[in-house]
């Protein structure tokens, strides 16, 4: 199976049996194309029987309206591909399934829109910086006190909807040890003061970029040099990381799969 773009969605369907539907939306600067830049970590979560709804989207300053759009479009492609049987019959779970600012869009999903059917959300990388520490440069614009360049929620207002009215019950969150812009240990209290014993949180070995590794089958040449040892040696990482975070996925969305 290949991937499809279908009614503004990437979707890759699982050559096995489907037991399930994850909804991506990927970082704020590489979300326009999450089939290329999210492809390993997606991938493998499709080998484990589930569907892949990947939901590209511009950056703008108003995420309201960004996750609404890609709400719309998400549920366009599920119709579509139920009425077209694409999906089998059966009843299938939802999960969201976030990354950086895919993060704060799947929290205001299930934050605005009381009828949004999740089984769970997976939150990884979380952050929710205003404008001026989340746009490159913006601080050195010549901006009038007038003119405001911030989000729409901004972080504040993003923290009280949650507070307030998120009803995703289930949720895993995801940090990385080497992640400066991470704002996990923040959310985690926020969650758990609304679903105590539904929150899960893992921190693993990466920075807030693994998601994004790919799997390369390092070739040496003909003669090893020591330019292979050390690109083995960097794959090794990569992957290992990368797999340390499909496994936590995977069982996470399947507890029965650790068996």
């Amino acid at each position: 199976m290949e991937w499809q773009e279908i009614s503004g969605n990437w979707v890759y369907l699982p050559k096995q049996e489907i037991i399930g539907i994850v909804h991506f939306l990927g970082g704020a600067f590489v979300a326009t194309a999450p089939q290329i830049s999210y492809r390993s970590i997606l991938e493998q979560i499709a080998k484990a029987g589930y569907a892949i709804i990947a939901t590209p989207f511009l950056n703008t300053l108003d995420h309201s309206a960004i996750a609404r759009e890609v709400l719309n479009r998400f549920e366009t492609v599920l119709d579509r591909l139920q009425t077209t049987n694409k999906l089998g019959k059966r009843y299938l779970p939802i999960y969201g399934v976030g990354h950086s600012m895919g993060c704060k869009l799947h929290l205001l999903i299930g934050s605005l829109y009381d009828d949004v059917e999740r089984a769970g959300n997976i939150l990884i990388s979380f952050n929710n910086y205003p404008a001026s520490r989340a746009i490159p440069f913006v601080e050195q614009f010549n901006i009038t006190p007038a003119f405001n360049v911030e989000f729409s929620p901004s972080p504040l207002e993003t923290n009280q909807l949650i507070a307030e009215h998120y009803n995703i019950r289930r949720n895993l969150l995801i940090k990385f040890t080497n992640d400066d812009i991470d704002q996990t240990i923040q959310l985690n209290p926020v969650l758990r003061r609304r679903f105590p014993d539904m929150i899960a949180m893992r921190t693993l070995n990466g920075n807030h970029l693994t998601p994004l590794n790919q799997e390369i089958q390092w070739k040496a040449g003909e003669f090893f040099t020591p330019f292979d040892a050390i690109g083995q040696w960097v794959n090794q990482e990569l992957s290992r990381s990368l797999y340390s975070l499909k496994k936590e996925i995977i069982i996470w969305l399947n507890p029965m799969s650790a068996f």
